[in-house]
């Protein structure tokens, strides 16, 4: 019998989604669906909002400081906030009694541990799915349903599966005639979520899975790999297993996986601390081998110096990781940051229009570009030298940023050129933006001594259109052309290519 047919018969009945969780993606189904409208659904929820914002500003994303919902949404991303809301009203609001064989927030750990791993090794393998993460927190959920319906059938199941050593799809397919990875996509699917999320977990547990899952699935097996290390006995063979995997299927050995294994401890244990769920014992995999050596030093009983120096040098490889983690972030910074002006770098730029351009396109929604260029600033750079240039472009910076909506990407393109992306936004209203922003810049001073600098730019706009521009770079194109007429057209001007 399916999953299926059991819930049509009564046998299975599966919970309600969260209500919130229905108002999100009821929202973001819409053709006309702003920021605004998603950002006021999740800040209805004062301690949701709280949560999605601590981990949109932490070391899991690593995007800068974002102070509101709509910030988020700007800079992660519709897709990403979504998943990051419904992984908290799911967690938060689908757990049943703990019992003898069965507890929740070990569940919940476990799952949170997965939904780390996978997003670091979908990183690492350069495979992009903004899903991922959900993928891995959901794909047991059917756990969840099989405990709440069937309480003492599964619990009989949970028993005689560690005494005859099958897995335990073998067992609920014994059982009930389905296992709970197939139950886990009938739930979600009723529930509404997309079948990008709710398709890989119906078979994430096969051999013999499609095509169009079978990279999902082999980062989720890396990743229910590295969940059972840090939440089960610590079996090395579980390591070696990763390692085999990433080696023979993806070509990726030495230092990257180690890094691998231990971001995935560290990162788990924050966002574990978002959810408000204990980290129990778990340890990044270097403290893991620290206290491994420690514990090989205690059988040499009459080696007091030896003691002293592994305490040394315990104190000094925390340091030392202490100092690693605040470099890590430091360079995480500068990977997206400016370092002249402290706006968005090319790169960040580069992400940000590919979401942008990728939603507009899904949504057939609206956003526009604006490219601008510094009037004869090699002028400034001959007569006031190149520590007066750079400050003209830190004071040009702070004028592009107050002229925005906080939901906009300043960037700086290269030299004194810079782009400013508007989502939600049309020509008209782009072409008054970049007006705006020419005004403010004429009126602009720098002051040197006794001198008042002033200067002009010239603003090239675009704005998406499906039709015409079948990749991010064509709306760039547009942007530029716009700029090199305004240059040609006496700068100190805005000009549109439409």
């Amino acid at each position: 019998m399916s999953a299926l047919t059991s819930i049509l018969n009564g046998k299975i009945r599966l919970p309600s989604p969260p209500a919130i969780a229905v108002k999100i993606l009821e929202t973001v189904k819409k053709d006309d669906f702003s920021f605004q409208e998603l950002a006021r659904i999740i800040e209805s929820d004062p301690a949701l909002a709280a949560r999605v914002l601590k981990v949109a500003n932490s070391s899991y994303y690593s995007v800068g400081s974002v102070k509101n919902i709509e910030r988020a949404l700007a800079v992660l991303g519709t897709h990403v906030v979504q998943n990051i809301a419904l992984s908290f009203v799911i967690v938060t609001e689908f757990k049943p009694e703990a019992s003898d064989v069965f507890n929740p927030d070990v569940f919940w750990r476990r799952a949170i541990t997965s939904s780390v791993a996978a997003k670091l090794v979908a990183e690492l393998v350069n495979y992009r799915d903004d899903d991922i993460s959900v993928i891995a927190l959901l794909q047991d959920i059917g756990i969840m349903v099989l405990v709440t319906c069937r309480y003492q059938e599964y619990q009989r199941i949970f028993v005689s599966r560690k005494a005859d050593g099958g897995t335990l799809c073998e067992a609920e397919q014994a059982a009930f005639g389905f296992s709970h990875q197939e139950l886990g996509y009938e739930l979600l699917k009723q529930w509404g979520l997309p079948e990008d999320i709710y398709g890989p977990i119906f078979c994430h547990h096969n051999e013999t899975t499609p095509d169009t899952y079978k990279m999902q699935r082999d980062i989720l097996t890396v990743a229910n790999a590295l969940c059972s290390f840090y939440n089960g006995d610590k079996d090395v063979e579980k390591i070696r297993f990763v390692k085999s995997i990433l080696d023979n299927s993806f070509g990726i050995k030495g230092k990257k996986v180690d890094e691998l294994i231990e971001n995935v401890g560290r990162q788990t244990i924050e966002v574990l601390s978002h959810f408000e769920i204990s980290s129990d014992s778990m340890k990044p995999f270097s403290l893991i081998l620290q206290e491994a050596n420690e514990a090989l030093s205690n059988l040499y009983d009459s080696y007091e110096l030896m003691v002293i120096e592994l305490k040394q040098a315990k104190e000094k490889a925390e340091k030392l990781a202490a100092q690693l983690h605040k470099t890590n972030e430091m360079h995480k910074e500068m990977a997206f940051k400016d370092g002249l002006t402290d706006i968005y770098n090319h790169r960040f730029f580069q992400d940000a229009l590919e979401h942008e351009f990728l939603r507009a396109k899904r949504y057939d929604r609206h956003f526009s570009l604006i490219l601008l260029d510094v009037d004869d600033f090699k002028y400034i750079n001959d007569s006031y030298g190149h520590t007066v240039g750079d400050l003209v472009l830190i004071n040009l910076s702070k004028i592009l940023q107050n002229s925005v909506r906080g939901t906009d990407i300043v960037a700086r393109y290269g030299g004194e050129e810079f782009v400013v992306l508007l989502p939600e936004t049309d020509m008209e209203n782009a072409l008054t933006v970049a007006e705006n922003i020419r005004m403010a810049v004429e009126a602009m001073e720098t002051r040197v001594d006794a001198n008042a600098i002033t200067l002009s730019v010239s603003l090239g706009v675009s704005s998406f259109d499906r039709e015409k521009h079948k990749n991010k770079q064509a709306i760039v194109s547009m942007a530029d052309k716009g700029l090199y007429m305004a240059k040609n057209s006496g700068k100190n001007r805005v000009c549109a290519v439409r």
